[in-house]
């Protein structure tokens, strides 16, 4: 395939992936009060503020913006791997469908984990303000900061799938990430500390751990499948 056709897949998997998620992304402005209510009763915050008259407004629309992402990621998901399986194997393109809800799947997992998870990263974060001071929280600040926990727990749940698809691609193999599962457990622990910074050693065990499973199951699933 030339660079041309790729190119011209690139665009209509870019203009499908995003009118789905304007489509999505208007619907969902409907239900953002509800989402946000949601979103700051889950965060354990009891009072937040807003500092300028467009603020409720832009709330609901960041909202809809992310609440579109999730909603419209099988769409978004689909049409990635649609680009890419040109350059796949015919034996490699049947495993396409399984990899589009596999990549859904871990997405959605890791956005229901960071609110399982937020109540207790916003307690450890609070453990760290000084003496005497009262936190005073802004509706736009704690928006931002839960937005961006749930979609990079999304994007780090996709570890699995990331490995295997390396693996597919030959780029990797089971013997090598078992030969460098130290560095590897490592690099997981980093992840997990910079997701969950705390004083103490526990907190960042809530993502090491499935983390660590995720891995530990590419690599044994690797290797049964002779790769």
């Amino acid at each position: 395939m030339s660079i041309i056709a790729h190119l011209e897949d690139l665009r209509r998997a870019l203009i499908v992936s995003i009118i789905g998620w304007l489509l999505v992304t208007v619907v969902a402005f409907f239900f953002s009060g509800q989402v946000f209510e949601f979103l700051v009763q889950r965060s354990g915050v009891h009072q937040v503020y807003f500092t300028a008259p467009t603020d409720p407004f832009t709330l609901k629309l960041k909202v809809s913006l992310y609440l579109g992402v999730v909603v419209a990621s099988p769409i978004i998901f689909q049409q990635l791997w649609w680009f890419v399986s040109p350059g796949l194997h015919l034996k490699e393109k049947r495993l396409i469908l399984p990899l589009i809800i596999a990549t859904t799947f871990f997405f959605l997992l890791g956005v229901g984990f960071a609110l399982f998870a937020l109540p207790l990263i916003i307690h450890v974060l609070f453990g760290f303000q000084f003496q005497g001071l009262a936190p005073l929280i802004t509706a736009s600040e704690l928006l931002s900061f839960v937005l961006g926990i749930v979609i990079a727990f999304g994007v780090v749940f996709e570890l699995p799938v990331v490995l295997y698809t390396l693996g597919l691609l030959g780029i990797i193999s089971s013997r090598w990430l078992w030969k460098h599962r130290a560095y590897w457990l490592v690099a997981l622990g980093l992840i997990a500390n910079v997701m969950t910074p705390g004083a103490d050693p526990f907190t960042p065990l809530i993502v090491f751990v499935p983390l660590a499973i995720f891995w530990l199951g590419t690599t044994l699933l690797l290797r049964l499948t002779g790769r």
